[in-house]
């Protein structure tokens, strides 16, 4: 009995210790199970389940002197692509649902860390979650709205726009927080979309 009470204990503790380090409450911490068919919709909200596992484990410990580190003045700091990849997760998320990216509004406050890898992957998993039942990809335009006018973009520029520029900041997060000396762990696993020990 004792035993049986011990390795519970241990259980809950290991499980407990988990939720600390990996909070629940953010998506992609590993890829979720893909589609039972091939559409177009389904393929879309593949990719951006693949950018967001990627974006998760990017960004996963990193310290206050990752985000201020750049290699050269030329460059942003890992805090500046944040940034970035915040606005094209937006953009993304836009697009699932059909709403126009206004340019002409203020800008948001400048948000902590946490807060903007939280709605970087919220929008991500929503947009996946409205792009897998989508049916016509035709209806989900990008459009952008400034100053000096309307541009309407077809789907197709979504492809190889936002999403293909946020899994290309995703890497270069992986390769700045390497130069920074704080490598991504070893463990994550891109092909299966896990954690290797999980």
């Amino acid at each position: 009995m004792k035993i049986k009470t011990t390795l519970m204990a241990l259980f809950l503790i290991t499980v407990m210790n988990a939720q600390e380090k990996y909070p629940q409450d953010l998506p992609y911490y590993q890829i979720p199970d893909y589609p039972d068919s091939y559409t177009a919709g389904t393929v879309v909200a593949r990719m951006i389940d693949g950018l967001g596992f990627r974006y998760y484990w990017a960004t996963e410990g990193l310290r206050t002197e990752d985000l201020a580190y750049k290699p050269s003045e030329s460059n942003r700091t890992i805090d500046e692509t944040l940034d970035h990849l915040y606005n094209l997760s937006s953009v993304v998320y836009n697009c699932a649902i059909k709403e126009i990216n206004d340019r002409t509004q203020p800008r948001e406050e400048a948000l902590s860390f946490q807060e903007k890898r939280k709605r970087t992957l919220l929008n991500f998993r929503k947009a996946s979650e409205i792009f897998i039942n989508a049916g016509d990809l035709n209806e989900h335009l990008v459009i952008f709205k400034s100053k000096s006018g309307t541009i309407i973009n077809p789907f197709w520029n979504q492809i190889n726009g936002p999403i293909e520029d946020a899994i290309w900041h995703s890497g270069q997060i992986v390769a700045l927080r390497r130069a920074s000396g704080n490598p991504i762990d070893p463990k994550v696993n891109v092909f299966r979309g896990v954690r290797s020990s999980d």
